[in-house]
């Protein structure tokens, strides 16, 4: 058995998205409307000419009726899906693969998120009925989870802590400079590498700016297939890889797991990689969108994914390799961290920074180099170090 993938096989016409931040007088069905609505408006397609719906909430909705009813939508399927913080990926992943398939000729998916509303934080945690070995998840706060991996990478790679508190800061530094320049990103201002580091802790070594925002928004995208993608827009982005796995959450429990990876990350974009035929990430990939819900996350994702060598991340943050102007930007709206954090639209938000930079309609100040490289990637991750689901795609504006 093998994953075959569907490497261009369909592609993404048309994109939308929200502002992201605390939308106290907007509620669902607002954001719905208009993530949906932008994304209609960006190509020549009326919501009635989508032939089926995936919709990706974490707790803002239960069933198709989240969508259909603001929405208006008669006679036409509208799955609801759920996967941790990949929940907008998944909804890609499922409308993707049903053009794929040859079921439908058009889909959309949707991700929404109301948390401010909810009293949603990072420092709530759900209580899952269990019998207590089900490891962190549901028993820790996400920043107590998270902040292991620092500890872990600073005593296996040798860097001092001091020093990793520098990669940490500037990571931050990095996102916020991005942010500042994106009118749809929650916070939109520069943040002074001292107050950064300086900031109150909040668990471990990470501080209020080493943790990402709660937030309300939604974005969406419509998906056709890839014969067919001329006919809605000049420059469609082409779908080379969706890889998604979902780990054994036996971390707690191996002694072999040492807390400076995410083996589901490495595994799904090993994946991503043999679908799309990219053998070296950092010299073929263009940008990318990953999850950066604490800096030191984004850190080991720069080693998972194949960014670089395993122990220097470090060093290529502190040079500047992964700024806007480096050799591969990374999140280059402001991530997670700036652009904020409403679980069920960030996977789908990754991707339309994605559209923006890749057909050259992000703004002047916020866009990548012009490399002559014409792939994006976008990755999720849900759950905490040693338990989690991986998402990774790969789009890009040229097709063989």
């Amino acid at each position: 058995m093998a994953s075959r993938g569907i490497c261009d096989r369909v592609a993404i016409v048309g994109m939308g998205c929200t502002v992201f931040g605390e939308h106290w007088d907007r509620g669902t069905d607002d954001l719905l409307v208009e993530a949906v609505g932008a994304a209609t408006q960006s190509t020549s397609i009326a919501i009635d000419d989508i032939d089926a719906f995936w919709l990706g909430t974490y707790m803002s909705g239960v069933s198709g009726l989240t969508l259909s009813r603001p929405l208006r939508i008669r006679d036409k399927p509208v799955s609801r899906v759920e996967n941790m913080c990949v929940t907008g990926s998944e909804a890609l992943r499922g409308a993707a693969y049903a053009v794929a398939s040859g079921a439908y000729d058009m889909a959309m998916a949707v991700g929404v998120e109301k948390l401010k509303d909810s009293g949603y934080s990072g420092l709530t945690r759900q209580s899952i009925p269990g019998d207590g070995t089900g490891g962190t998840l549901g028993t820790t706060t996400a920043p107590a989870n998270f902040s292991l991996l620092a500890p872990a990478y600073s005593r296996k790679y040798g860097v001092d802590e001091d020093q990793l508190k520098e990669v940490f800061t500037r990571i931050a530094w990095k996102n916020h400079k991005n942010g500042s320049r994106n009118p749809r990103a929650q916070f939109r201002k520069e943040v002074a590498r001292t107050t950064i580091a300086r900031s109150p802790l909040v668990a471990g070594n990470l501080g209020v700016f080493d943790c990402s925002g709660v937030s309300d928004g939604a974005a969406a995208a419509i998906v056709v297939r890839a014969e067919d993608a001329y006919r809605y827009t000049k420059r469609p982005l082409f779908v080379k890889a969706l890889s998604f796995v979902s780990g054994a959450a036996d971390g707690n429990i191996d002694p072999n797991y040492d807390f400076t990876t995410f083996p589901e990350v490495e595994a799904s974009a090993k994946e991503a990689y043999r679908q799309a035929g990219v053998s070296d990430p950092r010299a073929q990939i263009a940008m990318a969108e990953v999850h950066d819900c604490f800096t030191v996350t984004e850190l080991v994702l720069m080693e998972d994914l194949g960014f670089a060598p395993r122990g220097t991340a470090w060093k290529d943050v502190l040079a500047g390799a992964f700024d806007l102007d480096g050799t591969l930007p990374v999140n280059p709206d402001g991530g997670l961290k700036a652009f904020g954090h409403p679980v069920g639209a960030s996977g789908l938000r990754m991707l339309y920074e994605c559209w923006l930079q890749l057909r050259g309609e992000a703004p002047e100040e916020r866009s990548i180099p012009s490399t002559g490289k014409t792939m994006g990637l976008t990755h999720n991750l849900g759950g905490g170090p040693g338990e989690c689901v991986s998402f990774v795609s790969i789009v890009g504006t040229e097709r063989p």
